[in-house]
């Protein structure tokens, strides 16, 4: 049976699950609209109609989920979990360097400068 202490911390829990949820959330959200400039440039504007698949298909779920672990990373932090905040900045940084290494947000090939013989 629940006693009474009991029943405030499974209410504190509940909250802080909820923030935490909401924070993941909001933190996917402005991951998407980080995503979005390099989104319209990547998937419009190639000559002739290119586009790099790539900023779709791999870098709006690459942005949406760094900022959702950037704001947990953030949350932990505040609650002064440092264990589970090392872990979500590893994370980040697994995120960044997929990103980086496949270019996840490069636009198309005719948007790029290809130098003299242009």
């Amino acid at each position: 049976m629940d006693t009474e202490g009991d029943t405030g911390g499974t209410r504190r829990e509940a909250a802080t699950s909820a923030v935490g949820c909401l924070t993941a959330v909001l933190g996917a959200l402005a991951g998407f609209a980080a995503w979005l400039p390099y989104g319209r440039r990547g998937l419009d504007g190639g000559f002739e109609g290119e586009i790099n698949a790539n900023v779709l298909w791999l870098g709006l779920p690459v942005m949406a989920l760094g900022g959702a672990v950037a704001a947990l990373a953030v949350f932990t932090v505040v609650r002064g979990r440092w264990r589970p905040a090392l872990g979500l900045a590893a994370a980040l940084v697994g995120l960044a360097a997929f990103g980086s290494g496949f270019e996840v947000l490069a636009g198309p090939r005719s948007l790029q400068d290809c130098g003299t013989p242009c």
